[in-house]
């Protein structure tokens, strides 16, 4: 009997010029790639990377790819460059091209053709001097492109995202989210308000509920200055905004607590006792978390009507056309969008 096949997850390759096309080729060259996960990029800038880097895989654009083949294949849906691409050199003029990948991505999504996305890296400065001015990362974008209002950046190392409400296992295992993503640190001050903060956790918890099958999430706060304010003597963003945030959202049922101070949340002894953390910016809390899994941890956007997971790393345009990149996170990103697929499909069917 013949599998039944299931929707496909999108891989949208990235900026062409860095690791991203070739990530995804080796985990198919290597027979890794789960069933069902179709590349959106450029079959002949693949087909190039892939002879260049010496990897066996043949790139097929059919909708429906012959199967038992002895050679490893690439699934691809084709989107066609605007200029030749070289590894390790940006081209502003394939800004559009990166764009138009995702924009293909989100619609299938949308309209029930594919199961979620998953995002290789891109070049930010890049697309916006290929024209794209107010573009400000995958996030922004994404939470733009499918009209919500908010949405919630987090990343998780591997263990951490196979762990339930009970399954820590120490400083190793974080799921950190953000209460600001890509914003310069002299406006990050400004932008944490109280309304964005009791937004920002609500949707937390909210997504660890839905995609993580956590009941009753827990939630620990940093604290936006060094000592958690120490009492209004080092900043009193802690007294007027974040604490009063975290107490509404306590009379409210949700439990959240801080605002701690984030050069001691982040230990074993704290982290044991909470399912996520929001960090204030974006160093403060990705920091923490690429030191204690970079390479096996992933990005999620909560909030978005899809799925969408990405790797924890960037475009690595020194690295390059060399194949000396490692798939771990694209693989870790990969199988996690799966899951939380099941998982919203799951708590979608149980709703009332």
């Amino acid at each position: 009997m013949s599998r039944e096949p299931r929707l496909p997850l999108l891989v949208t390759t990235g900026e062409p010029a860095g690791i991203g096309p070739e990530l995804v080729l080796m985990l198919a060259a290597q027979k890794r790639l789960p069933p069902d996960t179709v590349a959106v990029g450029d079959p002949q800038m693949l087909a190039e990377r892939a002879a260049r880097l010496k990897l066996d895989v043949d790139i097929v654009t059919e909708q429906h790819a012959p199967e038992n083949v002895l050679r490893p294949q690439l699934p691809v849906w084709p989107v066609t460059l605007a200029a030749p691409c070289m590894p390790g050199v940006l081209a502003p003029a394939n800004a559009a091209y990166v764009i138009e990948t995702l924009e293909i991505a989100v619609r299938a999504c949308l309209e029930g053709q594919a199961a979620g996305i998953v995002t290789a890296p891109l070049n930010k400065g890049v697309i916006i001097d290929g024209g794209f001015t107010g573009f400000t990362g995958h996030t922004e974008w994404l939470r733009d492109a499918c009209g919500v209002d908010e949405v919630v950046m987090m990343l998780a190392t591997d263990r951490a995202l196979h762990a339930q409400q009970d399954g820590w296992q120490g400083s190793r295992d974080l799921r950190v989210a953000l209460a600001t993503t890509h914003l310069p640190l002299r406006q990050v001050a400004d932008a944490i308000t109280f309304e964005r903060l009791t937004r920002l956790i609500t949707l937390l918890a909210e997504d660890l509920t839905r995609q993580f099958a956590i009941a009753s999430p827990r939630i620990a706060v940093c604290g936006l200055n060094p000592h958690a304010g120490e009492e209004g003597h080092l900043g009193v963003e802690e007294i007027e905004t974040i604490t009063p945030a975290i107490e509404h959202l306590s009379a409210q049922g949700i439990d959240v607590r801080g605002p701690y101070p984030a050069d001691t949340l982040f230990t074993p002894r704290h982290l044991k006792k909470v399912d996520a953390v929001l960090a204030m910016y974006h160093d403060q809390g990705l920091s923490v978390l690429k030191y204690a899994g970079f390479g096996q941890a992933a990005n999620i956007t909560l909030g978005l009507p899809l799925v969408r997971t990405s790797v924890d790393h960037g475009t690595a345009l020194d690295l390059a056309g060399l194949g000396v990149a490692s798939p771990e996170s694209l693989l870790v990103a990969i199988d996690l969008a799966r899951r939380l697929g099941d998982q919203r499909a799951a708590h979608a069917a149980a709703a009332p």
